[in-house]
């Protein structure tokens, strides 16, 4: 299947069929005749002007007026690219450095940004070839954009750096060769417009936004599973609650909960309790204002996919070119340090489940194990939890408060969006560990319930479950059923 890239808008569910469907992407040709007619008007304005053009033939950040004389201007960008390749730390993931690659080539289909159609087309031929560039997550400010990162993905298309090919890491030249392919030589303006923007944190968002919504959906399923579990109350879920206090997630999560509880067994018994501790009871609000959060998340992110964001940018229509600032990441900045807050709840919560699930009340044994003392059951699996939990609530220190001046103060206030972006990924990773392990634990309270069952979606919802990770009768190695967990938590 092809994507064909021509100017509409670009969703985050079209981005997720790309991704997972593995789609391969092809201009249009009418973007195409925008990059042109926008790279022809560069040509022309660089040979008729005779005033300095920030980033195409002056020095850049605080070397903005140094004049780089017209034979150097090639030579400007492959000095930029190789200057600016600061990347440290771990490598990106190379499912993510494809999500780069694809919004980088989305934000240059606009036309704004003077760079060449060949440029854009071998950008285009690594996405569709998998040859994935080699990038690292530390390095960049998230003002001025990414550069690190972004020219860790720019160094191959001009021979330089490594790359995943064949799932091998390899040296770039030596990939081209076997392709007989020849480097690129980037243009005027090339280099700056491959490596101003905002796509590594924006890939790093994109990738955050989809686990998320699977994770609240999850969430939901696993809270109402615990509930069962551990002998819960329906009452907390009554649409006439919620109706009066009308927030759409509160309403949306309440409504959740009593459909996938509709038929069970457990939820509809008398209870001898009067009230639920919050971690129950009060599901719907904190569940349901995570869910509002991602949907403000979300309608930034998707902004910011459909947007240019390298500097400057060039209008041929109006006959301008503008330095401004939009690869500036404040916007991507602040709602991913608020996304890992409001995930980081989800887990929080999740684990007061897990402490409850565990903690020998309501008839259920200590422990979650029939012999507990000579068995440990799921004592430790909480405190794992615990860890995780505590971890996350200092992973959510905000990184967008943060700024460090930089480029000998030229570029005097930064985003610290790529440290938001790495952040989250890592509150991501660990709530969803979280809810596996709250699964496992919800799962082993609910065998002590029997014969009395859930409803027959958390049911065969545990079935599908059990075909990874068995119940738990003696103790046994419980990372090898975590890991499972986890990874049974992702997958569906």
């Amino acid at each position: 299947m092809v994507h064909y890239i021509n100017g509409a808008f670009l969703s985050l569910h079209k981005i997720e069929e790309i991704v997972i469907n593995n789609y391969s992407i092809q201009l249009s040709d009418e973007v195409k005749a925008s990059i042109i007619k926008c790279r022809e008007y560069l040509d022309n304005k660089i040979k008729t002007h005779d005033k300095p053009i920030y980033g195409i033939n002056t020095g850049f950040g605080s070397l903005c007026n140094t004049s780089i004389p017209d034979n150097d201007l090639e030579k400007l960008q492959e000095n930029l690219v190789k200057s600016h390749s600061c990347g440290m730390g771990d490598e990106v993931d190379s499912k993510i450095v494809k999500l780069m690659m694809l919004l980088k080539i989305q934000a240059l289909s606009y036309g704004k940004s003077g760079i060449c159609i060949e440029t854009v087309e071998r950008l285009v031929y690594f996405y569709n070839n998998d040859l994935i560039p080699v990038v690292y997550q530390l390095g960049s400010l998230g003002a001025s954009g990414d550069l690190a990162p972004l020219a860790h993905m720019t160094l191959p298309l001009i021979g330089m750096g490594e790359v995943y090919y064949k799932g091998e890491k390899q040296k770039t030249k030596t990939v081209l060769a076997k392709l007989k392919l020849n480097p690129l030589n980037l243009k005027s303006k090339e280099g700056l417009a491959l490596m101003n923007g905002t796509q590594f944190m924006l890939a790093h968002a994109v990738n955050a936004v989809l686990r998320a919504r699977k994770i609240l959906k999850n969430a939901d399923k696993i809270a109402a599973l615990s509930i069962d579990a551990y002998d819960g109350k329906i009452d907390p879920f009554d649409e006439n609650l919620h109706l009066i206090r009308p927030h759409m997630g509160q309403i949306e999560t309440a409504k959740n909960i009593c459909e996938l509880l509709d038929g069970s067994e457990l939820i509809s018994r008398d209870k001898k309790h009067v009230q639920d501790p919050y971690s129950f009871r009060c599901i719907p609000q904190v569940h349901g204002a995570s869910k509002d959060t991602l949907k403000h998340v979300e309608s930034v992110v998707e902004t910011e996919m459909n947007s240019v964001t390298d500097n400057p940018t060039i209008f041929p229509d109006e006959d301008l070119i503008l330095s401004g600032g939009n690869f500036h990441g404040q916007p991507l900045a602040l709602v991913m340090d608020f996304l890992a807050i409001a995930l980081s709840e989800i887990a929080s919560i999740s684990e007061r489940r897990v402490y409850r699930l565990i903690s020998g009340e309501r008839g259920l044994p200590p422990f979650l194990v029939a012999i507990p003392g000579l068995n440990s059951g799921f004592m430790i699996a909480q405190y794992a939890a615990a860890s995780i939990v505590s971890q996350n609530k200092q992973l959510c220190t905000p990184a967008s408060v943060d700024s460090i001046s930089s480029s000998n103060e030229q570029e005097d206030h930064v985003s610290m969006g790529a440290n938001a972006a790495t952040k989250l990924l890592r509150v991501v990773a660990n709530v969803e560990r979280i809810l596996a392990i709250e699964l496992f634990a919800a799962s082993q309270a609910l065998s002590f319930r029997e014969p009395q069952k859930t409803s027959s979606k958390l049911q065969n919802f545990v079935t599908d479950f059990r075909k990874s990770v068995p119940l738990v009768q003696n103790d046994i190695v419980m990372y090898e059923m975590l890991h499972r967990a986890e990874e049974f938590v992702k997958s569906v």
